[in-house]
């Protein structure tokens, strides 16, 4: 029974009762306030005592009980048996007992005596029952001596003192075993003789040696399953027999105490341990003087012995069971997984009665080791190392682990043993059909014959049937009277002895495991807790057997919901769910969270080198499988350590953020990292975020987009804007992370305007690329180009030739410069980059407004799914850009604009020199018109293909092919020539070639790259599809979705529509 005074309260009340001495020359109304709280604290204490007495004594009065009771059914059984075994020949007998043996009744007459051992060694160790006893004894003599006080009439006080003192002599002076086997077990009266009994006592002692043996040769051995509960009520048994028969088989008592060295303590329940040395020598005194002094001392001595042995040899027992016990649950998944097949089905059972026994046998002995070596350490009071806390921890984890395997082969198990008791019993009554056979086949008739006879029907009898345990017991004693006259030989006990004990094993399957599995006795070796889960920090690739040691915690619940001394047995379980959270939190969550907290800032501090971070020299630890591990089920609450320390990071790098706003970008970097090392989904702070690389705001450039538009490249595959030109130091940089945090700073209704804007835009730069393609000269160059296409293609292959677009490029040149030296041409390509670069905006615009609202949308439910499509539709910019200008491309009046998938390959190659150009002055100290990225001009070429609906016309080209081919043929010569020239010593000539080769490949290399992105830009704008196909697309959907009149026409800004 746990004290219900705080730890707090006891220690205010020692404090008290020290200080008070030296009070006495302090002022009187101080001394008298101290008093006053003294004795007010006093009164609180007693008040919780008398309480807890109150709430227990039910249960103390249900124990008394209970306890005489069990000194009747002693008695009774003892008086039976003596009834059997009568040494008065003259005397009329029940049966004939000559060679019949009730083992079985003796080993539940000792089950019993265990029982009152138990209760006698409970009350010796439970010193707070007794302290308390004695406060509560010490109130009511208070009581006694004013009861009017206490509104208690006198004479109801009497009898409920004589009550008390009833049950502290019976109960609480742990005498109860010596008062059932002192108790007066002969009755003249019912003629019944018991002491004076000599067949009785000659049978007595003969079932004490009998099972003695049989116990013997089974304690600690590999089958040993519940030999150690029969030990001790083979012990019960023997100091039964001499207080009845005052007589000591000195052999057996020594037997009974070598046995000590051997098993020196037995643990009965929880931390309640049973040394049997003491137990003899106190019970059977008169046996006690005949042992030398040495030989006690010896067995006393071996204690200390066994705990330095279990110390050494406890780890390499822990390996050891590690091996069987993982051995058996493969064998287990591996029999149970098989389906039995018809011709072997007697083996399969076989093969599975075996695994099951097997199981239980490796839960029974590790069971006993962890139980017997923690409760002696407690109980003798020695330290114990943490190596050997650490491999008893594994124990139970392995003991755990063995339940689990029964548990979540249940279903399998289950259907396994009913299949497997009939196996059993069929081989049973074959057995007893044997025997009975030949009992029948003799024709003597004799009574000891009919009763042979008689018992081994009545085992037939019942064993048909369900096996349940009165039915197993009915067999038992059976065949103890059926066995007699030699009715089986002994090549035929031997296996049926074996079935009945599989039987009662596979019988009693699952509530043993339940019992052996069971780890409650953890509740009074909590103090283990902490150092396993240092042990499972230091050793995190493990760390899934976490959830083995929580399930063992658990198993003291159950008993815990039983506890009588206390108002409510919540109180309990939320004080034990409290510490276990505290522990656990202290050694193992906190430390986590920090761990991998400093983790992540050293990691993202690396430039800063701060220390030597080599995992081969410092010895880091892989944290990762702890965020691997399922949740932990502990009480009502599921544990989930990823989402603790994910909570702890965010809560951690919110409040930091908030203290310094300009170390967002430092606490983002350590989110996303947190993200990929160890999977942990982040929570983003939506704090307003400050930071030097904020970038142009959306708002400034949607104002400006025409210069941005000029001064920005754009760069497709990383969704970057890049300054083109700058009297800074550095260049600016514009990338959907600035988009995003413009667009939380604005809201998310500067998409739509933008995209208006760059609308308005785009219908001013249509107007200029109209009127250059309508220039005449422009015009006539085009047509002559596709004419000669037409008639030439035949000859080139379907290819358009590289020659005509160089042809073209340079004619365009003869038109005339501007004062910088660009062509015609050359204002037509930045013109289709300033368009590229307005897509590509209007591009990540989109990218940032999803990357601002990904994790709001993330959280949306299911049924909102309609919500989050018209959103999505609603940000389709690049559709609904060219649905807006493709009408008025394609219609009759701007027929001249057909021609430009023809200007393409001149655009190309104009292209292509001027990105050379400009990648070459980056190398050159000189920087200005440097650049390394245009994808402007690729993303411009294909918006417009598309308005124009050119794809297949372009494609039809072959352009890039004849690139290619070009190339390839003018390096081939040149290397063929440099073989030539090879022998010969003219350098100049070699260098020559290979500059030639060169800019041959830097060429064919830029030529490759602008391929790339226009085949990327065309992904966007749906290269796939004609504009034929897309009408035809967009008319079935409309008429599946009966949303009536469909127009096509776009009246207004795309934004506005988008806003509708």
């Amino acid at each position: 029974m746990a004290c219900c005074i705080t730890v707090k309260e006891c220690q205010t009340l020692v404090w008290w009762r020290e200080s008070l001495r030296f009070r006495w020359a302090a002022s009187f109304p101080s001394y008298r306030f101290d008093i006053m709280i003294f004795f007010k604290l006093l009164l609180k204490i007693y008040i919780k005592i008398f309480l807890n007495i109150v709430l227990f004594g039910c249960m103390l009065q249900e124990l008394s009980c209970f306890v005489s009771r069990c000194f009747e059914v002693v008695v009774n059984m003892v008086h039976q048996l003596a009834a059997l075994y009568i040494s008065n020949k003259s005397a009329t007998k029940i049966i004939e007992s000559t060679g019949v043996h009730f083992q079985t009744v003796y080993e539940h007459l000792g089950e019993l005596l265990v029982v009152l051992i138990t209760l006698d060694e409970i009350m010796e160790n439970h010193a707070t029952l007794k302290d308390h006893w004695r406060m509560y004894k010490r109130l009511l003599k208070s009581v006694h001596h004013n009861p009017a006080k206490f509104a208690i009439p006198e004479e109801k006080l009497k009898p409920f003192e004589k009550l008390l003192l009833k049950l502290e002599g019976q109960l609480l002076d742990s005498m109860i075993f010596q008062a059932c086997v002192e108790q007066r077990f002969d009755d003249p009266g019912e003629g019944v003789s018991v002491s004076k009994n000599s067949a009785f006592a000659e049978e007595f002692a003969y079932n004490i040696r009998t099972i003695f043996a049989n116990v013997e040769s089974k304690l600690g051995e590999p089958s040993e399953i519940d030999q150690r509960d029969k030990y001790i009520g083979v012990c019960g048994l023997f100091v039964l027999h001499f207080h009845i028969f005052r007589a000591v088989d000195k052999k057996i008592y020594k037997s009974l105490l070598d046995v000590c060295k051997k098993v020196p303590a037995v643990t009965l329940a929880a931390n309640i341990i049973w040394f049997p040395d003491t137990f003899l020598l106190s019970k059977v005194p008169a046996a006690a003087k005949l042992m030398d002094k040495k030989s006690i001392q010896s067995i006393r001595s071996s204690r200390d012995a066994f705990l330095q042995q279990k110390a050494q040899t406890l780890m390499k027992d822990m390996q050891s069971y590690y091996i069987f016990v993982t051995s058996w649950m493969m064998k287990m998944e591996s029999i149970l997984s098989k389906e039995p097949k018809p011709d072997k089905l007697s083996e399969d059972l076989s093969n599975r009665c075996n695994i099951f026994v097997q199981g239980v046998l490796y839960a029974y002995s590790i069971s006993t080791i962890i139980k017997t070596t923690m409760n002696m350490y407690m109980s003798m009071q020695r330290p114990m190392t943490k190596t050997s806390v650490k491999a008893l921890c594994r124990l139970v984890e392995l003991l755990k682990a063995v339940e689990h395997t029964f548990h979540r082969r249940s279903l399998v198990v289950a259907d396994s043993v009913s299949h497997i008791t009939q196996q059993l019993q069929s081989q049973a009554l074959s057995s007893l059909s044997t025997a009975k056979k030949r009992v029948i086949s003799d024709k003597k008739y004799s009574e000891q014959r009919l009763d042979v006879l008689s018992a081994l029907v009545l085992a037939e009898n019942t064993l048909n049937g369900p096996s349940t345990k009165e039915r197993r017991l009915i067999v038992s004693l059976a065949l103890s009277v059926g066995t007699q006259m030699k009715t089986f030989k002994d090549e035929e006990l031997l296996p049926l002895q074996l079935v009945l004990k599989k039987l009662d094993l596979i019988s009693e399957l699952r509530e043993r495991v339940k019992v052996h599995c069971n780890c409650s006795f953890l509740y009074w070796h909590r103090t283990v807790f902490p150092i396993y889960l240092d042990d499972v920090y230091e050793n995190a690739v493990d760390a899934a057997r976490i959830h083995y040691m929580f399930s063992a915690l658990r198993d003291c619940v159950p008993t815990m919901l039983h506890a009588k001394h206390m108002e409510s047995c919540d109180q309990l379980l939320v004080c034990y769910d409290t510490e276990i959270m505290e522990i656990l939190n202290e050694h193992l969550l906190d430390k986590l969270c920090k761990e991998i907290e400093k983790d992540l800032r050293l990691s993202v501090h690396t430039h800063l080198k701060l220390d030597d971070r080599n995992p081969f020299k410092v010895g880091m630890k892989d944290l990762a499988h702890f965020f691997s591990l399922k949740p932990i089920r502990f009480f009502n609450r599921f544990i989930d350590i990823k989402a603790y320390v994910t909570h702890y990071l965010d809560k951690t790098f919110y409040n930091l953020t908030t203290v310094a706003l300009h170390d967002w970008a430092t606490y983002s970097e350590m989110r996303n990292l947190a993200t990929q090392r160890y999977g942990l989904v982040m929570t983003e702070a939506h704090l307003p975020s400050q930071t030097l690389e904020q970038g142009l705001d959306v708002l400034e450039i949607m104002r400006n987009i025409h210069v941005f538009v000029s001064r920005y490249l754009y760069n497709l595959n990383n969704q970057i804007f890049i300054e083109r030109t700058s009297n800074n130091k550095h260049l600016n940089t514009i990338n959907i992370r600035h988009i995003a945090n413009s667009i939380r700073t604005h809201g998310t209704g500067i998409m739509n305007t933008t995209v208006n804007f760059t609308y308005q835009f785009l219908r001013k730069k249509f107007y200029i690329f109209s009127q250059f393609m309508y220039d005449e000269h422009i015009k006539s160059r085009l047509i002559k180009d596709i004419r000669f296409f037409r008639e030439t293609k035949d000859q080139t292959d379907q290819k358009y030739p590289f020659e005509r677009a160089e042809k073209f490029n340079r004619g365009i040149r003869k038109l005339g410069l501007t004062p910088d030296g660009q062509s015609y041409l050359d204002q037509f390509r930045q013109l289709i980059s300033q368009i590229g670069n307005a897509m590509g905006y209007v591009r990540m615009i989109r990218s940032g407004g999803l990357h601002c609202c990904s994790s709001a949308i993330s959280q949306l439910d299911c049924v909102l799914t309609d919500l989050t499509t018209n959103s999505a539709e609603g940000t389709e910019y690049f559709k609904m850009l060219v649905g807006v200008f493709a009408p008025e491309f394609r219609s009759i009046k701007n027929m001249h604009l057909r021609n430009f998938y023809m200007i393409v390959p001149p655009l190309t190659v104009n292209f292509v020199e001027h990105s050379i150009s400009c990648k070459e002055k980056l190398n050159k100290k000189n920087k200005i018109g440097a650049a390394f990225t245009d994808d402007g001009f690729a993303m411009g070429v294909a918006y417009i293909l598309k308005l124009l609906d050119q794809y297949q016309e372009f494609d039809s080209l072959h352009w890039f092919q004849a690139v290619r081919e070009k190339y390839m043929k003018e390096m081939n010569a040149v290397v063929k020539e440099q073989t030539v020239q090879s022998t010969s010593q003219d350098e100049k000539l070699m260098q020559t070639m290979n500059l030639t080769q060169k800019r041959l490949d830097v060429y064919l290399q830029e030529f490759e790259l602008l391929y790339f992105s226009l085949s990327s830009a065309r992904i966007f704008f749906r290269a796939d599809k004609t504009a034929a196909e897309e009408t035809q697309e967009k008319k079935d959907r409309e008429e599946v979705a009966k949303t009536g009149p469909g127009s096509s026409t776009i009246e207004g800004s795309p934004g506005e529509s988008s806003a509708k």
